[in-house]
Parts: structure tokens; sequence; C-alpha cells
């Protein structure tokens, strides 16, 4: 029997809508700028060039409920709606027209960032890490099994903050599609059951701020309303 030196952390996970089992979650990958208009509003043109990537560490991703915190160190806090591809089945080198096999189901998440961190290391052209892989910076709603919802290529993908609607879109506006992005992940690394995309985001980032409540949802996937809570006391 193997032993450890110290106590393993508990495995990251999602729950699953309607079940009382859980999503283990090995790796998280994010595509940057995978909406034209969202491209545009950061400054870049939307040209169909290779989708780029960050990623999050797995214990960021937490449920898209309750009262999420104010991270540390940031006084440029953002919201980023995306929806969230579960993957079951692993793979290499996942040709497009195979993709959506690999598929176990989706959900949506919410891709919290420090922007002016993230101003700082593009400026520097360092990575982007500390700007989005900090504590709980991935909620994620809980996942729907794509046996049941099938796999959506439209669809409203929204966030309102106080009620007032910041981001609209459709996952048909998606620069690179749900099987292209899988496939070209796959031409780099190794996708494996338990790995989490999140897919992009429409324009209309904005800020966020202690108290504001945060509301969202992909058409036929799910929907959340989260608080946000005060800023640490330094």
């Amino acid at each position: 029997m193997s032993s450890y030196v110290i106590s393993p952390v508990e495995q990251a996970s999602v729950a699953v809508a309607g079940s009382s089992q859980r999503f283990p979650v090995r790796r998280v990958y994010c595509v940057g700028r995978n909406y034209a208009e969202h491209a545009r509003e950061m400054g870049h043109d939307p040209d169909r060039d290779p989708p780029f990537f960050f990623s999050k560490p797995a214990d960021a991703i937490v449920p898209a409920e309750g009262a999420i915190a104010y991270p540390p160190q940031t006084e440029d806090f953002h919201y980023e709606i995306e929806l969230v591809v579960a993957i079951g089945k692993g793979g290499t080198n996942i040709p497009v027209a195979q993709a959506l096999e690999h598929v176990w189901g989706y959900g949506v998440g919410i891709d919290l960032t420090r922007r002016d961190l993230q101003a700082v290391a593009k400026k520097m052209g360092r990575p982007w890490e500390w700007a989005k892989g900090f504590d709980v910076s991935g909620p994620v709603t809980p996942l729907k099994p794509a046996a049941e919802v099938g796999h959506p290529s439209t669809g409203r993908i929204w966030l309102s903050v106080n009620g007032d609607v910041r981001q609209q879109g459709d996952l048909s506006e998606l620069i690179w599609s749900v099987p292209e992005v899988i496939s070209y992940i796959s031409e780099s690394m190794a996708l494996q059951p338990g790995d989490l995309i999140f897919t992009g985001t429409p324009a209309g980032v904005g800020a966020i701020r202690p108290g504001d409540v945060v509301a969202g949802g992909v058409d036929g996937i799910g929907a959340f309303e989260m608080k946000v809570g005060p800023k640490p006391c330094r």
C-alpha cells in the first residue's frame, strides 16, 4: 500500500446535476479570446489564428453559488462567463469529427480574473497565471451529462451584475468550436478523463465589487447566482 509523507489534499471535483455523484477534476484548460467581440474589446483582431490557452489549478474550481471571495492583490476583479466542457474519455490527436465522443458533459463556469495583474503581466511579457489561477477563481455549476443535454452548438450565454445584463452572446459565435478546441488541445498533450475546458467568453467583461450579485447561465445547461464577498483585510 502506498503511503505519503503528508496527507494528500482532497480530490477536486464538481457536482453532477440531479445526482449525489461528483466529477473528479484533473486539469483545467481555458481558451483565450474565443468570441470575436470579446477579442475586439480586449484590443485584438478576431482573426482565426490558432487558439491559445492558459490553465487554472484543479482546486480553483468551486461551486458557483453562495458567496465568492474577493481575492487579494487586486483592485480590478473581473467576471468572464463561459461554457465548460467536461472530458470523459481521454485521447491524443483526436479528429474534430470524433471529438464530441470524448465529452462527458457540460456546465457553466466563470473565469474570474485579476485584470490589473493580467495587464501588468501582458506589458512585461510574463505568464498570466497569477491573474487567472488564484484561489476559487473558477466557479462552476453542477455538470449535466451530454447523454441528457446533447452537445450544444447554439444557445444564449449571459451574465448580469445586480440585475443588469453585462454579457450576452450565443454559443454559435465561438471562433473555435468545442470539437475544434478538443482536437487542438489533444495535438499538444493527452486529454484525460476529468479534464475541464473553459471555452471562452463573449464581450462585456468588467469589474465586480464587494456586495455585487452576479448571475448568469447558458440555455439548456445551467444557471447560477453568487454574491461577491468583502475585500480581504491587509
